[in-house]
């Protein structure tokens, strides 16, 4: 299929070659002009790379290291630091999962219970009469993507202006990013919030909007303060989970989620693998943008997959334990591998599903990047602690 067209083609030689373009711009220009945005299609200074980030068909690992080649750590600093938000977000979650489960409940009582359901419409319709946050509701649900500063002015503008319920706009972007992320997305309406750093809000002005969208857009009416929100307290960091145990001569069932579509850089000291799954259920994605992605990336993936492993893959859509037992029975083995699924659907999913497998006799064993195990332990606190660290942890990893 020609995805050629497409804002996103949804295959890893795309990821690839929109990085290759990107690279010579991820220094100096990318830290003058991230902050701009003039529109889709209008040649913003980002490098359009978040939806291969998010289901890693490109790696974090992979982008810093070719940037940091190009260009070194002073005039890079920026963007490393861009990619690196991403994983400090998946690790925050990861050492405080109740504030996802916090984010469903909520989420969900708001559906059930707002009153002003209305202006809920009114909103996600781009109808507020409000400039620039209506063209951007429309870019969003038009495109399944928004630059990260007009998030950040949209989340506000939900927030503080039109004083809507901050999980029902969370909610709404899940639904229609191509991106949709439990760990980004969810914090970065709450950090807007002023939950995520306690107090500390961000507050959409008209100066910053119009300087920032070169004049597009120069919105009035808009909240003069940001009182932040409140919310009962937040537990302290658990300790990152140790990695699961596997038999490391093993003949194993690789199985491969929308969490991460390269297990070929990710799967180290692993046993042989006879059989591979690329299992993407749609019901563990939020919107159609998401979905339809994450389904063409995976058929893009399967015969990578098979030939970098030696084996047959197969792409499905619907998944369970019970599927899992038929697949290692019919591959002969009775050891399946996965890389590490973060907080989200995905990982609920596997976690159920470890018990029904282990009563079968199917040991199930998720690996973790080195990249995460090296960056999420560093994610107890705030994010200039975790900045502080970034350049050790670069050349720990002989990046630097």
């Amino acid at each position: 299929m020609d995805y050629s067209s497409l804002p996103f083609p949804p295959t890893r030689v795309a990821a690839l070659e929109r990085f290759a373009r990107f690279v010579p711009h991820a220094g100096r220009a990318y830290t003058a002009g991230r902050n701009t945005d003039f529109g889709p299609g209008a040649g913003n200074a980002v490098s359009m790379l978040s939806p291969y980030v998010r289901h890693r068909i490109i790696t974090e690992e992979e982008i810093v290291a070719s940037v940091l080649r190009r260009h070194g750590i002073n005039a890079a600093e920026k963007f490393v630091q861009e990619v690196l938000w991403r994983t400090y977000w998946k690790g925050w979650l990861e050492l405080r999962p109740e504030i996802w489960d916090r984010f469903e409940t909520e989420r969900d009582h708001a559906h059930a219970h707002f009153p002003n359901n209305r202006a809920v419409i009114a909103a996600e319709n781009g109808m507020t009469g409000i400039e620039g946050f209506d063209d951007w509701a429309r870019e969003l649900t038009e495109t399944g993507y928004l630059h990260n500063h007009a998030r950040m002015w949209f989340a506000s503008i939900w927030i503080f202006t039109l004083r809507l319920p901050w999980t029902l706009g969370a909610d709404f972007f899940l639904r229609h990013l191509v991106d949709a992320d439990a760990a980004s997305n969810t914090l970065s309406w709450r950090w807007v919030a002023g939950l995520q750093t306690a107090g500390k809000t961000y507050l959409a002005t008209a100066d910053n909007i119009a300087r920032n969208t070169g004049g597009r857009f120069v919105p009035k009416g808009l909240a003069t303060q940001a009182a932040a929100l409140t919310e009962a307290p937040v537990g302290r960091a658990m300790p990152l989970s140790e990695p699961d145990a596997f038999d490391a001569t093993a003949p194993s069932l690789l199985l491969v989620t929308h969490e991460d579509l390269h297990p070929q850089s990710c799967l180290y000291g692993v046993p042989p693998i006879k059989a591979a799954l690329v299992a993407t259920d749609p019901q563990l994605l939020w919107g159609d943008p998401s979905q339809q992605f994450v389904h063409a990336a995976a058929a893009d993936a399967a015969p990578r997959i098979s030939s970098h492993f030696a084996c047959p893959c197969d792409h499905v859509e619907k998944w369970d334990a019970g599927s899992l037992i038929e697949a290692a029975k019919a591959s002969g083995v009775s050891q399946i591998v996965t890389p590490y699924a973060p907080v989200g659907p995905v990982a609920a999913k596997i976690n159920a599903a470890r018990l029904t497998l282990s009563k079968n006799g199917i040991r199930l064993a998720q690996i973790r990047r080195r990249w995460d195990n090296q960056y999420w332990p560093h994610a107890s606190k705030g994010f200039f602690p975790f900045k502080e660290k970034i350049p050790a942890l670069l050349r720990e990893a002989g990046l630097l």
